[in-house]
């Protein structure tokens, strides 16, 4: 049945071999832990030669040209083939994604990157199967934005599978700031071509998350303590409207969610929706209001009318690990690994394209320095720790109360 199954999914994977090279940023990693004095070391896997290496990408359903979360993994992988060589596969699956995972270990993939947020049959196994992960144990799964591998006392469960998790709470937490001073100072940055709410007849802040979990509201709470700490500061209250079951591929959907919030008196709406972050930042020109996208830079899409976008870099990962495999150090890495803001894998933008929509004048642009050195700082702030950011992906609880000026609609 395995080589049947293989077989059926080959019609649907994608093989390419070649890119441009690039470099990527380091990950907070942690090594394992050296054997105890008296005690040998257990020696060190044997690292695979280039032709060896099969590395294989399985996307979610916003597919690998989502300009985001999926086609930055591909282009991470494409540009590890034009690098060394190796082999790479690129699913778009239409079979359940344990399926498609065991068919990859079985056609011999040593570096599976699952995008899609479904781990049952990984982990746990369905229609009483052992796990995929037993199935295949000279396979490594790296899952993305959740926790899946460990047990009810936090004990890891697979050895061959890997957890990432990106501090998104912490680059969501710069762009609520930014979001609530722009929207502060919106009659002075910006000129014709917008139609913000002014502040006076309301103040709100839209969110928009494909699935009620802890992958998407560690976006989402992240955001809200950002305006909850500027808004703290101004003395002013906030209404926040936030939906937590788009999906990730309603475009006309997301559009008309992101509508509701903005004749609400949102003057921004963050997607974090896979495609349908499209449909609101096409919403947000339309009303002439703005909105923030996620996972790559996404603020050329609809120049001038998206804020930032909260980046959540997959092709720093792919990379690391494979050439970790390669190394043979991939047993270095933490079965949950963290990238974190200081690190550089996840960040907001360099407000480069909506720098360009703040008018020309002396005021808008000294309100404008002002507010990118506010954000700078306290970006420096969260890496060094002073200011601390809920994240639902450690196991934080978020505690409502903990931000009196927001008004949870």
């Amino acid at each position: 049945m395995k080589k049947i199954l293989t077989l059926a999914l080959a019609a649907v994977m994608v093989l390419s071999l070649a890119a441009c090279g690039g470099s990527s940023a380091p990950a907070a990693t942690t090594a394992a832990p050296a054997a105890p004095a008296g005690e040998t070391a257990a020696p060190a896997p044997e690292a695979p030669a280039a032709a060896e290496v099969k590395i294989a990408v399985v996307c979610d359903a916003s597919g690998q040209n989502d300009n985001g979360y999926n086609q930055s993994a591909v282009e991470g992988a494409k540009e590890l083939a034009d690098q060394y060589g190796i082999a790479y596969k690129v699913v778009e699956p239409t079979e359940s994604t344990g399926d498609t995972l065991a068919a990859l270990a079985e056609d011999g993939y040593n570096l599976i990157f699952s995008m899609e947020y479904d781990f049952d049959a990984l982990v746990s196994g369905e229609a009483g199967a052992d796990p995929i992960a037993v199935q295949y144990p000279d396979t490594t799964f790296v899952v993305f934005n959740a926790t899946p591998n460990v047990d009810a006392e936090g004990k890891t469960i697979h050895d061959n599978v890997i957890s990432i998790l990106y501090n998104v709470n912490e680059s969501s937490y710069l762009a609520g700031a930014l979001a609530t001073l722009v929207n502060e100072n919106a009659d002075v940055l910006f000129g014709d071509g917008y139609s913000f709410t002014p502040t006076s007849q309301a103040r709100a802040m839209g969110f928009i998350g494909g699935t009620n979990s802890d992958g998407i509201t560690v976006f989402s709470y992240g955001f809200i303590e950002g305006v909850q700490h500027v808004a703290q500061e101004l003395g002013v209250t906030y209404d926040y409207y936030a939906k937590y079951d788009a999906g990730f591929s309603d475009v006309a959907g997301g559009s008309t969610v992101a509508g509701t919030y903005y004749d609400n008196g949102a003057n921004v709406v963050y997607a974090v929706a896979g495609s349908i972050g499209d449909g609101v930042a096409a919403k947000a020109k339309e009303e002439g209001k703005l909105a923030i996208h996620c996972d790559a830079n996404k603020d050329g899409q609809q120049p001038g009318y998206i804020l930032t976008s909260v980046i959540k870099n997959t092709r720093v990962v792919v990379k690391e690990l494979t050439e970790a495999l390669m190394n043979g150090e991939l047993d270095k890495y933490d079965r949950i690994t963290m990238f974190d803001l200081a690190s550089g894998s996840t960040s907001i933008t360099d407000l480069a394209t909506i720098s360009a929509a703040i008018a020309k004048t002396d005021e808008a642009q000294a309100k404008w320095t002002e507010i990118q050195d506010y954000v700078k700082d306290l970006s420096a702030k969260i890496s060094d720790g002073t200011i601390k950011v809920t994240n639902m992906q450690n196991g934080d609880s978020f505690d409502q109360s903990t931000c009196p000026n927001i008004n949870f609609k």
